[in-house]
């Protein structure tokens, strides 16, 4: 029979991934991560109740417990919190500090998930790995997830074509919807949790709160950069990204400006008011570019951020690790640090992160 182990989180979707597969007959057992130290930092102050205080991560594993007694399957555990700072949290720290906004779905994914996870798999005799996204892989190749509200393609741009190999998405032809209709028809635990959200496996936090355990505040000057004045004091960049409209911390700002850029040598961020042009750009430059696919096009789509629209892009190939991208369409929020993933119709073709951004011509200073 063959053997397929299933990335537990506690969640309905890799819940629904597992039922799936074993009524398929395929002989299904489920493996847990735990990727952080859910303790850290967290302020349980003031609680009466510690005895009875579950951190997330742990309510997570009891419910993947609770969904394999249903399911009859095994379910083993395993940490990788070393390696999830090692790889991925330190990354996303030192993109902070550059004053770029990170991603670390998607080093997680290429790191954790399609790496160590796959080969703890292997280990316990699978035949095959699967996880909950919503994404489908046919004949080697990574597509879209049939529920466009949900399709997560765009997390698993930065995996290789060999750790797509004995990768299965048993959700990847379903909609949210019916994935959650069918928890709740086989009596699932999980059928009406809610999807996690936040950092990718350290969850809902603080962010300012949190990013000061580990990065010291550094505040400096908010430039209007029409008019080129001082009009408040930042918290220190790390707290802001591109387009950000709430609590940029101006005092009384009636005219609700919105940050267009950063300047991490001289410690400023700008803002501007009234129309968006400062957030137009038509082209960028990317780095640590990763193919999945084997076409190599000079015209695709890109999405530049999850969940946001297709634009028709143009390609130009500079090395193996660089790519400059034109967009005749201008496009709003293309922001350093985040992933710009290349899409043929329905194939997720790879990515590259955001390096620079330019405006006719010309490299944009503010961003």
């Amino acid at each position: 029979m063959t053997k397929v182990i299933v990335g537990m989180s506690g969640g309905v979707d890799s819940a629904v991934s597992a039922y799936l597969l074993k009524k398929e007959g395929y002989e299904v057992e489920g493996l847990f991560m735990r990727n952080w130290d859910s303790m850290i930092n967290n302020d349980i102050s003031g609680n009466p109740n510690l005895n009875n205080y579950i951190c997330p991560q742990e309510q997570d594993y009891n419910d993947a417990l609770e969904t394999c007694k249903i399911l009859g399957i095994p379910l083993h555990r395993i940490d990788f919190i070393k390696e999830y700072w090692d790889d991925v949290f330190t990354y996303f720290l030192k993109e902070l500090e550059r004053g770029r906004t990170p991603n670390p779905d998607l080093l997680c994914n290429k790191y954790i998930k399609f790496d160590l996870f796959k080969k703890e798999a292997l280990k316990l005799g699978a035949d095959y790995m699967a996880t909950g996204h919503y994404a489908r892989c046919i004949d080697n190749k990574l597509l879209r997830g049939l529920d466009q509200t949900k399709d997560q393609s765009y997390f698993l741009a930065m995996i290789s074509k060999e750790q797509l190999k004995q990768v299965l998405f048993p959700v990847g032809n379903l909609t949210k919807k019916e994935v959650r209709q069918i928890a709740i028809d086989i009596g699932l635990n999980v059928a009406k949790k809610k999807d996690s959200t936040g950092i990718c496996f350290i969850g809902e936090r603080n962010f300012q709160d949190f990013i000061k355990n580990y990065l010291k505040p550094n505040p400096g000057p908010i430039i209007d950069v029409k008019t080129g004045k001082e009009i408040g004091t930042h918290q220190g960049l790390m707290n802001y990204t591109i387009g950000q409209r709430r609590n940029v911390g101006i005092s009384g700002d009636t005219l609700r400006h919105y940050v267009c850029g950063k300047d991490p040598k001289k410690n400023i961020l700008y803002v501007a008011y009234g129309d968006s042009e400062y957030l137009y750009s038509d082209a960028c430059l990317l780095e640590d570019v990763n193919f999945i696919s084997d076409k190599r096009p000079k015209n695709c789509t890109a999405k530049f951020r999850y969940r946001g629209d297709d634009y028709p892009v143009s390609l130009e190939y500079l090395d193996q690790d660089h790519v400059k991208v034109s967009y005749p369409e201008k496009v709003k929020s293309v922001t350093p640090g985040q992933a710009c993933v290349f899409y043929d119709n329905e194939e997720c073709l790879g990515c590259g992160i955001i390096k620079e951004i330019y405006k006719n011509g010309e490299k944009l200073y503010y961003l």
